[in-house]
């Protein structure tokens, strides 16, 4: 038998009596192979801004560099992962996608929620 102990992270608003809830997100974009390396770190810096005047907490960011695609996305056959582990709300993955849906040098993303386990207990 194994016991979960699951981890919720609530905060609540004590003027406007109402809780948040934040789940673990793991976002990874793909940039075009063709993007500097200053590009690249002004768009880090940016979602990393925008995630945190969102509420984001616990946020970190990682290069995983260049990498063949298994199929070619818009003429390329190579692309520049980044991966985003933060704790937000559901608006916040909203609003962080819609903004990389509007840039020019991301060819895909996807967000996954992660189960939050802290420990797990083996009787």
């Amino acid at each position: 038998m194994i016991a979960h102990k699951v981890c919720i992270i609530l905060f609540i608003n004590k003027e406007d009596d109402f809780v948040i809830y934040l789940n673990n997100y793991e976002t990874i974009y793909i940039l075009k192979p063709d993007v500097t390396d200053n590009v690249n770190l002004s768009l880090v810096k940016y979602y990393k801004t925008l995630l945190k005047q969102k509420g984001a907490i616990n946020i970190i960011i990682q290069h995983r560099g260049r990498r063949h695609l298994s199929y070619n996305i818009f003429h390329y056959y190579d692309g520049i992962y980044v991966q985003m582990n933060y704790q937000g709300n559901g608006n916040l993955v909203n609003s962080l996608e819609k903004n990389m849906r509007f840039n020019e040098n991301i060819v895909r993303y996807l967000t996954v929620k992660h189960d939050n386990l802290n420990s797990i207990n083996i009787y």
